[in-house]
Order: C-alpha cells, then structure tokens, then sequence
C-alpha cells in the first residue's frame, strides 16, 4: 500500500510544479504595479514597459529576478526624474536584496513597511525629495550593508534602532534636516514594546553596536550634543555642519541651530497582534487504523493530483488579474495607508469652506473652468479679492497618494514670494462635502492669453507688451535661480500669466494637478476669431517640468505676445514654424508684430527675436539662463513713459486710457 501512497505523492509533487509553471508571485507584481501608479511623472518613459497585465515583471526596467525567475530580487532605477511616492506595497517584495530608487524627485515620506524587506542588502534612496522621519522600522534589516538617504528633507532624530543594523558597512545621511542627538544609548524604553515586524532584540543600542560600519557620513543636519566616542576614529567631514558639540568639526553658525531645536524622537505604537498559538499535532492514530487510513490517503493525494493537473492547465494558459491599486474602490482605498507630513501645512492658512462659500457668493461667481477644475472670484470679509480654484475630482477616486500630493503642492505654491509670481493665500481641504481647493490674490484684469486672442490689441501697446515680458522674464528668474529647489511653472504659456489692474504680470501655476488627477493628456484648446482651433503648447508637445522647458516656453511666449498669434493654430500650423523665416532676417522681422499695434521699437524687436531665438535653440546647451535673459532685457529695453511719447502720435491718447 505504501509504494502506492509514494507513487501518487511523486506525480502531486510534479503536478504542484506544473501548477507553477512562468507563475510569478500576484503579490510582488502587484506592489510594482503599485508603485508605477504612484509614480506621476516619468519624462524618460523609464516605466513604459512595467505593463500591469504582464505576469512576468522580470523584463521590465530597473527589475531583476532569481535566476529561476520566481521573486524580484532588485529594484533599479537611478537618475530617471521620477516624480511621485514610495508604495508602501513595496513592503511585499520580502525576496528583494536591493531597493535603489537614487536621483530622482520622489516625495512624501519613506513607509515603515520596508521593515518587512528582511532580505535586503542595499537600500538606497539619496538625492529625492523625501519628508518626514526615518522609520524606526528600518532596524529590522538585520542584512543590509548599505543604507543611503542622504540630500532629501528628512525630519525628527535618528533612530536608535539603525543599531540593530549589525552588518551595516556604510550609513550615509547627510544633507537632510535630522535633529537630535547622534544614538549611542540604548533606548529599552522602545525595546519593551517591540513585537510583530520589529527587531526583536531584547535591548536596542545606537550606532556604537554597528561594528562593521566603515563609512558615517551625517554632516550638514541639525545635530546636537556630542559625537559618540565610538565614531571619533570617522573623519571629521562626517560630522561637519550640524549643530555638535566639537570644536575640532566645523559646524554651523549658532543662529541656524537656534531654528532648528532638538525633538524627541516619537515612537509609533504597534498595531499589530500577537501571533496567535499554532495548534499541536494531533496525537498518532492506533495501529489499527493503519490500513483504513492508507485507503483514504490514497483516495485523497489522487484528487489532488486531478486538481493540481487541472489547476496547472488554467495557470499556464492564462495570466492572473492585476488589482490597480490606483483604482481602488472607496472600501479598499480606506486600506490605503500613506504618512502625510503633519508640519507640512502648518505656516499655509487653511480656510473653510463655509468662508470661501460666503466669499464667493455660493460659488456662483465661476470665472474659469476646465475638467479639472472650476474657478470662482470672491472677496474675503474685510479683506482682498480671491480667486478659488476647487479641483474637479470625485471622493471614491481621491487616493492617499492624491491627498500627499496636494498638500506636498500647496507647501510648494505656499513658498513663493515674488510681484511677478501669484500668490498663494490658503486652501481649503474638508471631507463633508468632498473639497480640495486652492485660494490665490485675485488679478482683476484676466489673462494675458485673453487680452492677445479675444480682447482689443490696442489695449496692449508696445510698451505694455515689453513691460509684461521683463515682468515675467524677472519671475522666471526668481523661480528658477532664487529659490531652492528651483520652481517651474507646468505649462507655461499666456494662459499661466495673469494680469492685475495696471497690466503687471503675474505667473500662475494651475495646471500642475492635471498630471496627476487626469493621468493622461487633455487637449485643452480654444476657438479662435477666425474659426481656427486653437491649442496650447501642452497639447501638441509633452514638455516636461523642468527649467529647460520653461526657457524654451518663453521663447515661444515671447513670440506670442508680438505676434499676437496662438502658440498653434489647426489651419496655421506652429507659430515657430510659421516665424523662423523672419526672426533672423532683419529686412522681413517686422513681418512678425501683430498688426494691432500702431507702433513699435525696432531695436526691442531685433533683441527679442534675438532671445527667442536662443530660447527655442534645439541644442539645449546654447539656450540662456533666465539670468542671462533677464540680464539682457533690463539693460536693453526701456519701458518708460517717455520712449511711447517720442514713438507715436497716438501715445497721449494711449496714456490717457492707460490712466
């Protein structure tokens, strides 16, 4: 009876493994799957081929298998750009040796369930945009060798836990906003409450227990206190530009650390249960029951086998379903757990939504509109005129990674301070009704793009023209050389530029959401004068959000303001292609200024054709800075009231509207 029993155990064990048969685990294709959709923006189209219908993740870029190809065993993917978040999911890919994510614009916080990656050799996430503290979760890696966060904005103290990291060669965290001491200590407090997915160790030190560590590298933090004896063979550059104790390392100035105060490092409690007893093996069966439970054992391993043949069948011809968890139904979307940086917003003036509905007259005031958004004019009780822009986008399709987005986006508008740059004054974000809005300073003369296409061009002589262009050449400046990290407007074009009561521009960025909530272009276009559609840039060329792009959207918007042509036309085709026969030519460049205009400056028009030129340039290396462009059209243009009088006969009237 036995031989039996063993025979038609060997043909279910090779029926289990035709039941596997190229069948890659539905839970590692799901967390990749995952983590493309948090992704937002890809320029290098890097992502392209992580299909999510595809069973067999081991092809796509960055990814690497076991050579059995049953596990991903690597993530890869360095200096592509990425824009957007750490999926927690990754957290299930627990056959992953390494996580290298380096140089790229990732943002949101780093998810603790990275502690479940207990295979890991490499982690490295340096050079993004990453918030909010380390997780002391990270403890758990008791194989890692290599761990790099350096140069993101990471918060809160060093864990003591990265001490359980007892194969830990290289600990690389600078250019970060850590605060707290350097851990030497151990820390039993933490240690007493640790169970489920955290280091198990009975009593955790800090990094003098990482015996293997040949490179330390913290500087430029805001470290206090001292720096532990057992670290003092490292080079002082390690520790350099923090707020230490040590006169040997140059640190930094008083008044910086005075900003930046040590915090206690917060400890998040468990919400894990108990692993619950495993039930005991039953006790062995009577000798005369042997035969009886042959007989049944057989009967049963042979419709496993029939099972497993049958099972085999539908999984070798047909490929498993792939969840999109982007796509969450509201039920599952509550699963979704994403850290949102509590300091975030905490300087941004959040406003309710009964107080913008009062403002703007129960939202009846709809100055714009698109798929994506509605926006309605108002004014505050005793204070400035508004505009409110409230996203267009159902609460059972708003993710956690929508929600960090936006708030990672209001701190971004919130930053900017500059007369030629909207600005931000509050926002909105209430869960009953459903709002996400944004609330900016009102410029009560429109677009630019609405005075160039619908409104009288007389309204917009030569000298205001050149006054709008130096205004916007001086924001770009700020935003691209002032500020760190540098600010890029999304879609640059006449549309982004908004006029107040004396015709100053100014640059706003409202588009910057349709990357993320419609996922895909939109052609977003206009009915010109003459019956032509009319379309903007974005709709014809995917630029990126960069500043290379925003120079060589200048370019183009430069050319739309003479011209007082649209950027592309269905029945003209592009305006760079319709202007490339004047703008080097001086004998036909007049050719280009919109016959609205009565007069204008040659010499403005020889040095703007000039600059457009150079922006619009298809090496990118020989296009400008904003620094150099703005340099040049300071020194060159004069916008002064008497330059228009000498021009034209027709400024005094000119002057007297303007007034």
């Amino acid at each position: 009876m036995r031989p039996y029993i063993y025979f038609l155990l060997l043909f279910l064990g090779y029926g289990v493994s035709l039941a596997t048969c190229s069948f890659f685990p539905t839970n590692e294709v799901w967390a990749l799957t995952t983590l493309k959709e948090a992704i937002y923006e890809d320029p290098h189209l890097v992502l392209s081929n992580w299909n999510a219908l595809d069973a067999d993740p081991c092809n796509w870029f960055g990814i690497t298998c076991n050579p059995e190809r049953q596990h991903v065993t690597k993530i890869n993917i360095t200096g592509s750009s990425l824009k957007g978040f750490l999926a927690l999911e990754i957290g299930q890919i627990t056959n992953l040796l390494e996580l290298t994510l380096h140089d790229n614009n990732l943002i949101g916080t780093i998810p603790k369930e990275l502690g479940f990656l207990k295979s890991l050799k490499v982690l490295d996430l340096g050079m993004n945009q990453l918030t909010g503290p380390i997780p002391p979760e990270l403890g758990n890696l008791s194989g890692v060798t290599k761990l790099n966060l350096q140069s993101n904005r990471l918060t809160g103290s060093l864990p003591a836990e990265l001490g359980n990291l007892e194969n830990l060669q290289e600990l690389i965290l600078d250019r970060n906003k850590l605060q707290g001491t350097v851990p030497a200590a151990s820390n039993s407090a933490f240690s007493a409450k640790m169970h489920g997915m955290y280091a198990s160790h009975s009593n955790l030190t800090g990094l003098c227990r990482s015996s293997r560590l040949k490179v330390v590298d913290v500087s430029y933090n805001y470290l206090v206190g001292s720096i532990p004896k057992c670290l003092t063979n490292l080079p002082n550059a390690s520790f350099q530009g923090n707020c230490l104790r040590d006169k040997d390392v140059k640190q930094r100035p008083s008044t910086q650390c005075g900003a930046f105060p040590s915090k206690s490092h917060q400890v998040p409690k468990s919400k894990h249960r108990p692993t619950e007893d495993v039930p005991k093996h039953q006790k062995e069966s009577k000798p005369t029951w042997l035969l009886a439970l042959e007989i049944a054992t057989g009967i049963t391993v042979g419709s496993l086998f029939l099972v497993a043949l049958r099972t085999a069948f539908h999984r070798c011809n047909s490929k498993p379903a792939i969840i999109i968890p982007w796509k969450k139904s509201a039920s599952e979307k509550e699963q979704l757990a994403v850290y949102v940086d509590s300091e975030l917003l905490k300087d941004v003036t959040k406003y309710s939504r009964q107080e913008l509905e009062v403002a703007c007259e129960d939202f009846s005031n709809i100055i714009g509109s698109s798929l994506d958004s509605l926006v309605y004019k108002g004014t505050m009780k005793g204070g400035p005129e508004i505009a409110v822009i409230s996203l267009s986008i159902k609460e059972e399709h708003w993710t956690g990674y929508l929600e960090l987005y936006f708030q990672r986006e209001v701190a971004d508008l919130a930053r900017l301070n500059h007369d030629s740059v909207g600005k931000l004054l509050g926002y909105c974000r209430e869960i009953s009704p459903f709002t996400r809005m944004l609330v900016f300073e009102y410029a009560s003369n429109g677009t630019l793009h609405e005075h160039l296409h619908y409104g009288e061009g007389s309204q917009l002589s030569w000298t205001r023209r050149m006054r709008i262009i130096l205004g916007i050449a001086r924001g770009l400046k700020y935003l691209h050389a002032e500020l760190e990290p540098p600010f890029t407007i999304s879609e640059l074009n006449s549309s982004a530029v908004y006029l107040t009561e004396d015709f100053s521009p100014k640059l706003v960025d409202f588009e910057s959401w349709k990357t993320i909530i419609a996922r895909s272009e939109k052609n977003s276009g206009s009915i010109g004068s003459n019956g032509a559609m009319c379309l903007l840039p974005s709709s014809v060329e995917n630029r990126h959000l960069d500043i290379q792009g925003n120079i060589h959207a200048f370019g183009i918007l430069l050319l739309e303001i003479i011209s007082g042509r649209p950027p592309f036309c269905k029945d003209r085709g592009s305006l760079i292609d319709w202007a490339k026969d004047y703008l080097e030519l001086p004998d036909v460049m007049s050719h280009i200024v919109d016959p609205e205009l009565k007069h204008f400056t040659y010499d403005d028009l020889k040095l703007i054709c000039e600059i457009i030129s150079l922006c619009i340039h298809p090496d990118i290396s020989r296009r400008p800075s904003m620094q150099e462009i703005s340099l040049m059209l300071e020194s060159s243009i004069d916008t002064s009231v008497s330059i228009e009088l000498k021009s034209s006969s027709l400024a005094w009237a000119e002057l007297a509207l303007s007034s």
